[in-house]
């Protein structure tokens, strides 16, 4: 029986206007209703999720960064995870051929939480996460000036091919055992995210923790993931499922496919390995 549902947020609980489906939100009402925990697992950071968690039952944690944060709904920290500054300063002083594509990301308040060297705010890629993000935004030059307590990431952001050679680099680093890198890539906007985390970070590593931290068994999680920053969890939870809308190699591993995040696939997923499941 399923008593925690973890799912991702972008291409997965959000449609590809960034809204919440009504139908998601009747699903996880109900989940919660029926005693089952639920919690949303995300790259982004804490106050870029928090206005999609709020539509949301107040009980549903958020699982923030790829798994560095756990917050309430609210902003009440539950675990974190920060990633060392002096580590954070080598990755910089090691991937400078992609500094325009770098921010370091800290658990703040108000401005500074994202730092750029420098914020071109005419970038066609970017330019409409910097307006939306602006009051949380901040510019130091150089980058590792940034680094007066320690991270929970530094961000990459930019197209497929060199985010890709970015992630090929940061793998053969010989310190690249002292972090860990999440990837999500989106092929038909031509656009990746690649985050530098913590060495035990992941998203599967959070729902491990929160599990445990709710006394669920990981064979009584279900997870529901889009793409390559959800394999782990979707690997750890009992019951993983994977969206039609999915990356490739997600939907080529043997998971159940649900329908597409414009379709209410998180609430077809609900109905089946949960309710289904209750009144079976």
């Amino acid at each position: 029986m399923i008593r925690l549902i973890a799912m991702d947020l972008d291409g997965t609980l959000l449609d590809s206007r960034w809204q919440v489906p009504a139908v998601n939100r009747k699903a996880i009402a109900r989940a919660i209703d029926s005693g089952v925990h639920v919690a949303v697992v995300t790259g982004r950071r804490f106050a870029f999720a928090q206005p999609i968690t709020e539509q949301l039952d107040p009980r549903v944690a958020l699982i923030a960064n790829n798994g560095a944060l756990i917050t309430t709904p609210r902003g009440e920290t539950l675990l974190r995870h920060l990633l060392p500054r002096e580590v954070a300063r080598r990755v910089l002083e090691a991937t400078t051929a992609f500094r325009a594509h770098a921010a370091v990301v800290f658990d703040r308040k108000g401005p500074g939480q994202i730092v750029y060297e420098r914020i071109d705010w005419a970038d066609p890629m970017r330019r409409s996460y910097f307006e939306r993000n602006r009051p949380y935004l901040a510019e130091s030059c150089p980058l590792e000036a940034s680094l007066v307590e320690d991270p929970l990431q530094v961000m990459y952001t930019g197209p497929v091919a060199p985010m890709r050679r970015l992630v090929a680099q940061l793998s053969e680093l010989p310190f690249a055992g002292d972090f860990a890198v999440a990837m999500a890539e989106y092929e038909q906007r031509d656009f990746t995210i690649v985050d530098v985390i913590e060495r035990t970070c992941s998203k599967g590593n959070a729902l491990r923790d929160w599990a445990a931290r709710l006394g669920v068994g990981r064979e009584e999680i279900l997870a529901i993931g889009d793409n390559l920053n959800d394999r782990d969890m979707l690997a750890f939870a009992g019951q993983a499922v994977v969206m039609d809308n999915a990356v490739p190699e997600l939907k080529t591993l043997g998971w159940p496919v649900t329908l597409s995040n414009d379709d209410g696939g998180v609430a077809v997923a609900i109905e089946r390995y949960v309710f289904a499941d209750r009144e079976s």
